[in-house]
């Protein structure tokens, strides 16, 4: 979402700000700069954390597709693991 867009007085230089969630931010910085021909760059500075509203275990949430994508980029199982796999167990 960006918040606010300028251009530096008597240059090239414009700047965009903007919230980007960090899973999204992936390859950012490769599809900027080829978008861009190699003329913009990132310069990323964490701002805050916001809970997703729904419920991570309903299928058609936002929540929910965020955990499968990450899951899935990182190579791990699908679905949500039971709680009991992170139990100790005697």
């Amino acid at each position: 979402m960006v918040f606010e867009e300028s251009q530096v007085a008597g240059t090239p230089i414009f700047i965009v700000k903007a919230f980007l969630p960090v899973n999204e931010s992936f390859g950012f910085t490769a599809d900027l700069r080829s978008n861009t021909g190699g003329q913009a760059f990132p310069q990323c500075v964490f701002d805050h954390w916001q809970i997703l509203p729904g419920d991570p275990f309903d299928e058609t949430s936002r929540p929910w597709q965020v955990v499968a994508d990450t899951r899935k980029r990182k190579g791990l199982k699908e679905g949500i693991p039971a709680l009991d796999n992170y139990l100790d167990k005697l």
